[in-house]
């Protein structure tokens, strides 16, 4: 191959960092790595997103420790990606919650993308032995779902599909606050290889509707004011319709995978080139928006064998 699979050639570790995003709000963000975040209660800690694996979520519980002693009673997974929710058990937490959706996912296709992004980005993987299995939540939703962390309101909810069907977000009402997952990346590129391109900018408005003061996003630094904030959530909206088109445009005059592929590349490198994991997710991202301009509205389960054959025939 011509260049290093996926992201196996990243070996170098992120600084992490954590930031206050609100009165008892934090993000934990790693130079464009899986971000997680921290909702501190009255009584008890809220976090979302768990992080690969047990080892690497000791970090965030590391930055938690330094900030509340307080138990960690509820663990959110936006959805299903084993780099997401490996780590949930270190957490100890009596709550796991997770849309239907993204619990149906886990049940569908949960071990092939756990071998699949395991092969992706070994880095995430530390301590991998430490995974006791698949993530299970304890609890689901359909559309929303409020818990109280004492007199502490969040709102988990999905608002639309995007970087996946089953896309949860967090929602902190006292102080603005929204904790996106995948949905808005910063200075990322967005992964969209599960994902809906053609629901993507509505969910987006969604977000946008509820006029949040500060973001947690997936990927990339937190998001405070609504300078940026606004920002993010139209490059975002940019990268995902700028993946999209070109590929759609491909597919609708019959064109070629291939075809599609320099057409992204063309419109996509000269504003997104320097974004992490750019070139990672490429690929993936042709390959999810040629499936879905040709009418494929489930995407296609990845298994560690397509993404090689998949590699190989755009990126090799």
């Amino acid at each position: 191959m011509a260049k290093a699979f996926a992201s196996q050639g990243d070996l170098e570790d992120k600084k992490t960092s954590f930031t206050e995003i609100g009165d008892g709000l934090w993000a934990f963000t790693a130079e464009g790595d899986p971000n997680s975040g921290v909702i501190i209660g009255d009584e008890s800690v809220m976090v979302i997103e768990a992080q690969a694996t047990p080892r690497l979520a000791q970090k965030v519980i590391e930055e938690i420790r330094r900030v509340t002693d307080k138990p960690i009673s509820h663990l959110v997974l936006t959805h299903y990606h084993a780099v997401r929710v490996l780590g949930a058990s270190a957490y100890g937490a009596e709550q796991i919650i997770m849309s239907d959706t993204a619990r149906a996912m886990v049940a569908e296709r949960g071990q092939e993308d756990w071998d699949s992004e395991f092969q992706r980005f070994p880095r995430l993987f530390q301590g991998h032995e430490s995974i006791p299995g698949l993530t299970w939540p304890t609890t689901t939703f359909s559309d929303a779902m409020t818990v109280y962390l004492g007199k502490r309101r969040v709102d988990i909810m999905h608002l639309g599909r995007a970087h996946t069907a089953g896309d949860a977000v967090g929602w902190v009402p006292d102080q603005g606050v929204m904790f996106s997952g995948d949905i808005v990346e910063y200075h990322s590129a967005c992964y969209c290889g599960d994902g809906h391109f053609a629901d993507w900018g509505d969910t987006l408005d969604a977000i946008a509707a509820f006029q949040p003061d500060a973001i947690a996003p997936g990927r990339g630094d937190a998001l405070v004011g609504e300078e940026i904030v606004t920002a993010a959530i139209e490059t975002t909206r940019d990268f995902v319709e700028s993946t999209y088109r070109p590929a759609a445009r491909v597919a609708a005059r019959g064109g070629s995978l291939r075809d599609a592929w320099d057409a992204v590349r063309a419109a996509c490198d000269p504003k997104f080139a320097d974004f992490a994991i750019y070139e990672h997710c490429l690929p993936f991202n042709v390959a999810r928006a040629w499936d879905e301009a040709r009418g494929i509205d489930t995407p296609r389960i990845w298994t560690a064998q397509r993404d090689l054959e998949m590699w190989e025939a755009l990126q090799g």
